[in-house]
């Protein structure tokens, strides 16, 4: 399967209009910064905020919640997510399907709650906070900073006796290790090639639409081409690479930044380059 049958272009100007509002508008808060607030069934509004919401999976929140629900990639992402195009950088993102329902309500919450919370998106553990960067195309040291997230409705758990701090907030929700697991696909959207304004083509957009997202079938390319006779990869790797998710998102990263922008994250094996020299007739020897 391509990208589950086209994707949607995405107006990077409206993400840009609402990231200057943020910036405008919302006190920023430090790890050191207290607010109150709970969650629970008790509350009249009680899972409200989980429907009519944009929430764009990272790679790292496709994998865990593919995993949770027992599916394979292309069965994940057909069935949950809806694929979109940044239309400056041609960089593919995918967004979280909602229920064909009045209240466009989130396909993994019922009544009693998130019916995969263990393995919830990076965006529904950050709730009741949001994350901005004053960061840029010609500023990439800019600060980031949290916020609070206002809904259009009143949310009840803002009048709860809990309060947290902002670093307590995440070490309860296990935002570090989200953090953590996204910073190498972090790091290549902010990579200095789509800094300097260029795109990706179409075939290297479907590169890493299935590198960061379609995780079973980037494993079938590895296995089933010669990949391996082509690259050097320790038989360590290459065995963990067969059934380790994690792993094979970690590699996959490094192969993108080798087939994206010719990095040397990856290196051919000496024997593969003078097989390509001799095709090429630049074996002077």
């Amino acid at each position: 399967m391509g990208l589950q049958g086209g994707i949607k272009s995405c107006n990077e100007k409206m993400l840009k209009g609402w990231k200057e509002a943020i910036l405008r508008e919302y006190p920023k808060l430090s790890p050191k910064s207290k607010f109150r607030f709970s969650c629970h069934k008790g509350l009249s509004c009680f899972t409200q905020c989980c429907g009519d919401v944009n929430i764009f999976l990272t790679p790292y929140d496709v994998l865990r919640m593919k995993r949770a629900l027992n599916l394979s990639s292309e069965e994940f992402l057909g069935k949950y997510t809806i694929p979109l195009l940044l239309e400056d950088q041609k960089l593919p993102v995918v967004l979280l399907k909602m229920r064909d329902d009045d209240r466009k309500s989130c396909p993994f919450v019922t009544s009693e709650g998130c019916t995969i919370y263990e393995d919830r998106p990076w965006s529904c553990r950050m709730y009741p906070l949001g994350m901005a960067s004053s960061k840029t195309e010609d500023r990439v040291d800019g600060e980031e900073f949290c916020f609070i997230v206002e809904e259009g409705f009143p949310c009840l758990g803002f009048k709860e006796d809990k309060e947290w701090t902002v670093e307590e907030w995440w070490k309860d929700q296990g935002i570090e290790l989200y953090n953590k697991k996204c910073e190498p696909y972090k790091e290549i959207t902010l990579h200095k090639h789509f800094r300097e304004g260029k795109g990706l083509g179409p075939s290297k957009i479907q590169v890493f639409y299935i590198t960061c997202y379609n995780l079973d079938r980037f494993r079938r390319h590895l296995f089933e081409s010669r990949f391996f006779s082509l690259f050097d990869v320790q038989n360590e790797l290459v065995e963990r690479l067969k059934t380790d998710d994690e792993e094979l998102l970690n590699f996959g990263f490094d192969w993108l930044r080798f087939s994206l922008f010719g990095e040397d994250t990856l290196r051919i094996k000496d024997e593969a380059l003078e097989t390509k020299k001799r095709e090429l007739g630049l074996n002077i020897g």
